[in-house]
């Protein structure tokens, strides 16, 4: 069966004020939709109004139909029958969409034993062929929290993918993929594509121009400019989508090489070998950090850039080798900017309350919160809300802040512009690059992108797993 959508003038508010302004577009069988845009516009919203799963603290206006149905005005088993075998999602948080406790292939043969209905046989064959194919092989008998972010998001999409649906929702698919990675899920995605109608929202504008089909770009929750994919990413019209272009790392200015570093030396690994049960992540790996340098860390998903950071913590222990830190580096003097923001904020109470009570715990300056919001680009009603109704770009942006406030010596900053649109993201390491150079704090910069760590970094550490 065919999944049309239509959305007219749908308007999505909160109690601060209108998120989404009267968007209208229609999506039909085999057609191909990516939105790009600015962090916080309000793309993940619209997503949960087509799902019908708007929070309960936001309003909306307009028309919404999918399958024939209001998503957001019918009765909550009505939009269930749409889920999996009409609609399927893929959010932007691999996590949430996992069962925690559940191995990873056991999730994916329920989707094709249950809501495809396979024969016990047939669902067992097509769950060994998904993880082959996605190279997840390794981590069917894993729970969701032993992947590293880029295996998380391969199995939440191939779960997303086997049910099935006509219309493929899909959230942010290629976050914190590498290069290889990410090219196998738009070859999935591709094949929705010529099943199905596909809706896509992505900071990536390189997915969106393989994808094709039409792009949209949103701007504070406006819809500034639409076309085909090949005439609006060649030839863009709207100022907002030339700066978002423009803003891409293959155009960023270099920081320049020749910068004099500190001597002080606050991180030295030598011959580091860790190993995760029977598996080999590194061995004889050594690295050593001074005072104010900014040090890239590339790598393929899985290959141990995250574990990495963490045994420079001391959040994870090696097995051999020997790993030494300058007695600077006390607690509260090393920190991390984690993946997945929202793991790191505490649910359900608000973002205001959270700071205020990190402000009083360490005695910090209470009068550097407003400066660090208008300098991060964060609006002060954002701190009345808890962490699970901010968008992940402005949590992202809100554990920055948390950490420049404490004004440590040594930062582990892994993934910190995945889920940033390019404007957002330039500008964020642009500002953690420059506040860790000018406090002389040692950064080490985890990314699947190459081209942001070559302009960014002094220098560059390729992982290889």
């Amino acid at each position: 069966m065919s999944v049309d959508v239509m959305v007219d003038k749908l308007t999505i508010s909160s109690a601060q004020g209108v998120i989404l302004h009267e968007l209208s577009f229609s999506l039909t069988a085999a057609e191909s939709l990516t939105i790009l845009g600015h962090t916080g516009a309000g793309k993940s919203l619209l997503v949960q109004a087509l799902m019908g799963n708007l929070p309960a603290s936001l309003s909306h206006r307009g028309q919404l139909r999918v399958a024939g149905i209001d998503p957001l005005a019918s009765p909550r088993r009505a939009r269930q029958l749409l889920w999996g075998k009409q609609v399927s999602m893929l959010p932007q948080e691999p996590w949430h969409a996992l069962n925690p406790v559940m191995k990873v292939r056991e999730q994916l043969y329920e989707v094709w034993r249950w809501v495809r209905g396979l024969p016990r046989a047939e669902a067992d064959s097509l769950t060994a062929q998904n993880m082959h194919d996605l190279d997840l092989t390794d981590a069917a008998a894993k729970i969701p929290s032993q992947l590293s972010g880029g295996m998380a998001q391969r199995a939440a999409f191939a779960m997303a993918n086997a049910a099935g649906g006509q219309l493929m929702l899909a959230d942010e698919p290629t976050k914190g993929l590498d290069a290889s990675r990410r090219h196998t899920v738009i070859e999935l995605l591709q094949r929705q594509q010529r099943r199905g109608s596909l809706l896509t929202i992505t900071h990536d504008i390189d997915v969106a121009r393989a994808l094709g089909g039409r792009v949209m770009v949103l701007n504070q929750g406006r819809m500034v400019e639409q076309g085909t994919a090949d005439k609006l990413l060649r030839s863009p019209q709207h100022p907002y989508t030339q700066r978002l272009l423009q803003a891409q790392p293959q155009h960023w200015p270099a920081h320049g090489s020749t910068r004099e570093l500190s001597s002080e030396v606050l991180v030295n690994a030598e011959n580091l070998t860790v190993y995760r049960g029977k598996s080999r992540i590194f061995d004889e790996l050594s690295l050593s950090i001074q005072a104010g340098e900014v040090v890239g860390l590339a790598g393929d998903s899985g290959s141990g850039k995250s574990t990495l950071g963490d045994v420079l913590l001391g959040l994870l222990p090696y097995q051999q080798g020997r790993l030494t830190l300058a007695p600077t580096l006390a607690v509260g003097a090393k920190l991390k900017l984690y993946q997945d923001p929202p793991a790191s904020f505490a649910a359900g109470v608000p973002l205001g309350k959270l700071l205020q009570e990190l402000i009083h715990r360490h005695r910090l300056d209470a009068a550097q919160l407003s400066p660090l919001m208008h300098r991060l680009q964060l609006l002060p009603h954002l701190l009345q809300r808890p962490a699970e109704q901010v968008s992940g770009g402005e949590l992202q942006r809100l554990a920055l802040l948390r950490v420049m406030l404490i004004r440590p010596r040594f930062i582990v900053a892994d993934e910190p512009t995945s889920r940033l649109d390019p404007i957002t993201a330039q500008m964020i390491t642009e500002q953690l690059v420059s506040y860790c150079r000018q406090q002389q704090c040692a950064l080490l910069l985890i990314s699947h992108d190459r081209q942001l760590l070559d302009k960014s970094c002094d220098r560059v550490v390729q992982l290889t797993g």
